[in-house]
């Protein structure tokens, strides 16, 4: 029990901080890679529910029930990626989480920044909308354009994924380890964290990663917020799904 104290102890010391960041940090991305995804949603969560519940046509990459599997995948990513590192900073080492990003910060650079960026995304995510593979990727949930209210459904769940994702790597990662490491080196290191989380996903998506971590990395800090990175990305998330829904209709 002492040694169990004495690391606990240790671990809460303020100096090994950036150590216990990327300790947590990896296997928290892949849990969620791993049983926070449609897929594991539609081969094993499904059997724990009624059988009335489960249509006997079921298949991971059906329509039915794709829409409770994409919901389960942004609360995972919400819950893992964002609600745990949230609590590790507030209980385990009494940090601020506005000393994380997450508060307004400079109203005038994120309000700049979402003027000038925003429809440059707009644009990203029509573009995206028209590469077959990316298509074929998105949206997450394919019931996303059944309906207006559907889309709406989507939008307001799809929010907490990028609230749990820009979190992880702008917040928890970022700003744990910029004392350490400096400003560029922990721009860098949660962009390939983040990076490589697209692995298997469409090519435009992976390599678009690299280039949104090193400017949404850098805005977090310039604008000592999450806000304008978080903005940026939810309207390039949200808009490349509007087009895929419903610019042809």
């Amino acid at each position: 029990m002492k040694s169990l104290s004495s690391l606990a102890s240790t671990a809460r010391d303020p100096k090994f901080r950036p150590t216990v960041i990327l300790l947590v940090a990896t296997p928290l991305m892949m849990c969620w890679r791993y049983y926070g995804s449609r897929d594991y949603f539609a081969e094993h969560i499904t059997q724990w529910m009624p059988a009335q519940m489960v249509p006997a046509d079921w298949m991971p990459g059906g329509t039915d029930l794709q829409h409770a599997a994409a919901v389960f995948q942004f609360l995972t990513c919400f819950a893992l990626l964002g609600l745990i590192p949230a609590l590790i900073l507030r209980c385990g080492y009494r940090e601020r989480l506005r000393d994380y990003g997450l508060c307004v910060g400079d109203p005038r650079k994120t309000a700049l920044s979402l003027l000038i960026l925003s429809p440059v995304f707009l644009v990203a995510g029509y573009l995206g909308s028209q590469d077959p593979e990316v298509a074929q990727a998105f949206p997450i949930n394919p019931r996303a354009g059944d309906s207006a209210g559907m889309f709406v459904m989507h939008g307001a769940t799809y929010l907490l994924f990028y609230l749990g994702w820009e979190f992880c790597f702008r917040g928890f990662l970022l700003f744990g380890l910029r004392d350490s490491l400096g400003d560029a080196n922990a721009i860098l290191v949660q962009t390939m964290a983040s990076t490589l989380l697209h692995i298997g996903g469409p090519a435009a998506e992976a390599f678009g990663a690299i280039l949104g971590g090193i400017l949404w990395g850098w805005l977090a800090l310039w604008s000592r917020s999450l806000l304008s990175g978080l903005a940026q990305h939810y309207l390039l998330g949200i808009s490349l799904d509007y087009f895929l829904c419903f610019h042809d209709s």
